[in-house]
């Protein structure tokens, strides 16, 4: 590694942990596994800042700031089995694959499912599946995890991605409000009897509504 590449890495860090990151862990997991390796060529110079990224098939890669704020919303554990739904660029996926036991990451858009196992595969993950599918059914194939996360806004109760959670498991994701001007994230814990519970973790950004169906590429 570089002079250079270093600063960028302890500057990064440091942006982390002033947005209110301080999980050891999850911090590691970042420094390990810069953002540029995971982006499109084209957007590597600006990978590295706290904003939003075009990534492809009309979707963007939201700051990693508000992933990571999701990510300790989900409160992993290293044997948890976790379930992402939105694979994007295969960022988020390789944090939550360096904290967890298993991760399968569901991608509606088959072009990113293809480039992110790629770049998932190069990066040295051997825990990871990713899936061309449709995020909303994916609960059909009768699949359950620890921990779920949902890149994408999506609207309460969820019931679609609860379903995938096993016990009382974990969901992680962002709500909107009208307009989706009011983003937040969320963990909702589901009960084995009872309603529910939602915790707040903060304010969302850069996150696009989560869509239905599958795709083969625009």
């Amino acid at each position: 590694m570089s002079a250079s590449e270093a600063e960028e890495r302890a500057q990064f860090t440091l942006a982390m942990r002033t947005s209110g990151i301080d999980d050891l862990e999850l911090l590691r997991a970042l420094e390990r596994a810069p953002r540029a390796l995971f982006m499109p060529q084209r957007f590597a110079d600006i990978s590295g800042r706290d904003i939003a990224v075009p990534i492809g098939c009309g979707q963007t890669s939201p700051p990693p700031s508000v992933l990571a704020a999701m990510i300790v919303a989900l409160g992993l554990e290293p044997s948890d089995r976790v379930c992402e739904i939105g694979t994007g660029t295969g960022y988020c996926t390789a944090l939550l694959a360096q904290l967890a036991r298993e991760v399968v990451s569901v991608e509606r858009f088959q072009t990113l499912a293809l480039e992110a196992s790629a770049r998932i595969k190069a990066f040295g993950l051997g825990n990871v599946s990713v899936i061309w599918g449709d995020g909303y059914d994916f609960h059909e194939a009768g699949e359950s995890f620890d921990k779920v996360i949902v890149q994408g806004l999506i609207e309460p109760p969820a019931h679609e991605f609860l379903k995938l959670i096993a016990g009382e498991g974990v969901l992680a994701s962002v709500f909107a409000g009208p307009g989706r001007g009011d983003q937040r994230i969320v963990r909702l814990v589901a009960g084995r009897e009872g309603p529910v519970r939602i915790f707040e973790f903060g304010r969302g950004r850069g996150l696009r509504p989560l869509e239905r169906g599958l795709s083969r590429g625009l």
